[in-house]
């Protein structure tokens, strides 16, 4: 007796542009953005290339989407009673946990200045600027070096994460760069000899934030002459 061939399971959600970005957003996650395709996007909501082009119209726009609602995510948090060094420090923070879970959206803001992304960010941190009282001449200043400082050492810890050898983790990483400044020439490299052991026991996230406090307490302490 002849069996009927099974039909492909069918989608229990209907495809929509929300569920396309979520799953492009699992993918950068696991392959990178060399790894998301059309193709790739179809197989993993069992559907066909045609159907998400019919919600995005490509790769550079899927990009975008995928930036954008990890970057509202996490800056959803409601910062209406915090101060403005308080708010700028969570919004901080939250973009910091943000590229280090997904390290490809560090890329994506850096590459995409004019883009919603990355005018919202500026835009938050904007505005606290101008509540902390600088000068409307240097409000440009003060948000840009917080923005360069968020995206430039968050991107980098991310980076430095995607360059550990398979099977190492953070710690063993960290105690063999240690180490290897522990060994360099005491004339030439005293200071970073000397600091080698912090390097070894240091928090990613906390030197963030100290960092945070440093660019936020020269802002504030700052004589803003001429500006």
């Amino acid at each position: 007796m002849a069996t009927k061939a099974r039909r492909p399971e069918r989608r229990q959600e209907p495809l929509s542009r929300e569920r396309i970005v979520g799953a492009a957003v699992e993918l950068l996650d696991s392959v990178g953005e060399g790894g998301l395709t059309f193709r790739a996007l179809a197989e993993r909501l069992a559907t066909g290339p045609g159907a998400i082009y019919w919600h995005v119209a490509g790769k550079t726009e899927l990009l975008a989407a995928a930036t954008d609602a990890v970057v509202a995510t996490a800056l959803a948090g409601d910062h209406t009673d915090a101060t403005p060094n308080e708010a700028i420090r969570a919004l901080a923070l939250g973009l910091f946990d943000a590229i280090d879970d997904h390290p490809w959206v560090g890329t994506q803001l850096a590459r995409t200045p004019a883009q919603p992304p990355m005018l919202q960010v500026f835009e938050r941190i904007g505005r606290q600027v101008r509540a902390l009282g600088v000068p409307e001449a240097a409000q440009f200043t003060a948000a840009s070096a917080l923005l360069n400082y968020v995206l430039g050492v968050a991107g980098q810890n991310a980076a430095n994460a995607r360059t550990h050898q398979p099977g190492t983790n953070r710690a063993e990483f960290l105690d063999a760069v240690a180490t290897e400044w522990e060994e360099l020439d005491p004339d030439q490299y005293a200071f970073t000899r000397g600091v080698a052991g912090q390097l070894r026991e240091h928090d990613d996230r906390a030197e963030f934030a100290a960092g945070i406090d440093l660019i936020l307490t020269g802002i504030t302490a700052h004589e803003w002459r001429g500006r």
